[in-house]
């Protein structure tokens, strides 16, 4: 999707993807994918996530990399915790106490922020993208991401071509990713999305083979 309709949906509002709450598939299933070790988790497509803050509560450093400005704002805002503002090439940063939230362009990223990343956690972001851009994103990560890293993705399946978010098959998660990742399917939940449709939600651990 082009940057400007992300930036029309945080204007107006219109942000249903975001979770008043911390997302139950993390905090049921973080504990599968890491076995007590701390390291750094890279968020991308973060919005204003709350899991994030259950993230660094687990012990570990946490980057969020977000588009719009008004979400980074609104993160910190709400955790009413003031936090300067730097120009970090590309990106604006603000950080506190292991949490970092980097607002631009994903695409921009510098590899050296993937460089000490343990661990991936996608809920929000392969979802948002149509699928030519799905695997610009996923060879993003595949290139960048150091060896031993781990992901806990969150997809969404359904019978309609429009998004965001998208529908993402089982079978596309494992052509995208599978060269590099063993990849185990942990459950896939029916449910009701918008205008009543139908979905799967399917939470996968993706641990890498290098």
């Amino acid at each position: 999707m082009h940057s400007e309709f992300w930036h029309e949906r945080w204007k107006t509002g219109r942000i249903g993807f975001h979770q008043q709450q911390v997302n139950l598939f993390l905090s049921t299933y973080w504990s599968r994918l890491q076995s007590g070790g701390k390291g750094r988790v890279l968020v991308p497509l973060c919005g204003k996530s709350l899991d994030m803050i259950w993230l660094r509560e687990q012990g570990h450093e946490v980057t969020g990399v977000e588009l719009n400005e008004r979400a980074c704002q609104a993160f910190w805002s709400e955790q009413n915790v003031p936090v300067a503002e730097q120009q970090v090439g590309d990106f604006s940063l603000r950080e506190k106490d292991g949490l970092r939230l980097l607002c631009g362009d994903f695409f921009a990223l510098p590899a050296e922020e993937f460089e000490t990343v343990s661990w991936v956690y996608d809920r929000a972001a392969l979802v948002a993208f149509p699928e030519p851009m799905r695997q610009r994103y996923a060879h993003t990560l595949i290139e960048q991401l150091p060896a031993g890293v781990g992901m806990l993705l969150i997809t969404l399946e359904f019978n309609d071509p429009e998004g965001p978010p998208f529908s993402v098959t089982d079978d596309e998660v494992r052509a995208l990713y599978g060269e590099r990742f063993s990849i185990e399917k942990l459950m896939a939940q029916r449910g009701g999305g918008r205008n009543g449709r139908a979905e799967v939600e399917s939470v996968y651990i993706m641990r890498d083979r290098r």
